[in-house]
């Protein structure tokens, strides 16, 4: 019944398989409560039904936050329908999610993930070097999962990395002598297992998998790190809180790591404000002389 809609999302937004998937069963979840069979269906559905999903969800058990992204998904098929011409009302103009608390996103400290600390994680041979890679392309310039996976050795050049993010969007991230050195020495080791065009390969030529990529970074963390969250996502909130500590502008962060809007990327200047206030009292005579 959605697949036009489906269509949209694949080959005009350009919605990656994992997204496209999550729209899917959130739109299979209302259609079977709605019973609705066709598009004209879901055009005669009132706020209060929709509003009645929600009450449905929450009594089910679902947390705030995914009953957000259900509504979420819903305003952009009626979005979508308005365009289409298939409505002329939206009914998700009148309806608001529940409220969710909104957490700040874990980050190691830089000492937890200075080089004397992490050289000792990793062998010399093929599987230590990529593994250290993984590890310094995350902290170093915030990747994605799925981005560090897709990289290519075309991607690599001597001071940045190109990088395909969301949606296609294509960056370029620049990194420093160390880490171009460390890229050229795995290269030499990963010659020998792979002609894949790849930039990690597992040692028996395979491109790598996000499970396998998570359970390598969720045990480098373990090692270095208290955190609960350990994953290949707490080092992109590291990298981006870190930067910020350090002096990197919001507009200059925001073309790093790719988000779309500013908003995104703001969420880590909470972060930074404990930094913040410690240069202050440092710095400000006042402070000092308490």
């Amino acid at each position: 019944m959605l697949e036009k809609f489906y269509e949209y999302l694949q080959f005009e937004k350009r919605f990656s398989a994992h997204t496209l998937l999550s729209y899917r069963t959130d739109l299979d979840q209302f259609i079977a409560y709605s019973s609705a069979s066709s598009y004209q269906d879901l055009a005669n559905l009132k706020p209060i039904f929709i509003r009645g999903w929600i009450v449905q969800l929450m009594e089910d058990g679902y947390a705030n936050k995914s009953v957000n992204r259900k509504l979420a998904t819903l305003r952009t098929l009626f979005k979508w329908m308005r365009k289409e011409g298939i409505t002329q009302e939206n009914p998700m103009a009148r309806v608001k999610g529940p409220k969710t608390e909104k957490r700040l996103p874990s980050f190691a400290r830089e000492q937890e993930l200075a080089p004397e600390r992490t050289k000792h994680l990793f062998t010399h041979d093929f599987n230590g070097l990529r593994d250290e890679l993984m590890l310094e392309l995350f902290y170093q310039t915030g990747i994605r999962l799925s981005e560090l996976i897709g990289l290519t050795i075309q991607d690599i050049q001597p001071n940045s990395i190109k990088v395909l993010g969301k949606r296609n969007k294509e960056r370029i991230i620049p990194i420093c002598t160390d880490l171009s050195r460390l890229i050229e020495q795995y290269l030499v080791q990963r010659i020998l297992i792979a002609k894949s065009p790849r930039l990690f390969v597992l040692d028996n030529g395979k491109p790598l998998y996000p499970a396998f990529v998570y359970r390598r970074i969720h045990n480098m963390l373990g090692a270095l790190t208290s955190l609960d969250k350990r994953s290949p996502h707490v080092l992109r909130h590291t990298f981006a809180t870190h930067m910020l500590n350090n002096g990197a502008g919001l507009e200059t962060l925001k073309a790093i790591l790719g988000h779309a809007s500013l908003a995104a990327t703001q969420v880590y200047t909470h972060n930074s404000f404990a930094q913040l206030n410690q240069i202050y009292k440092h710095a400000h005579p006042r402070m000092n002389n308490r």
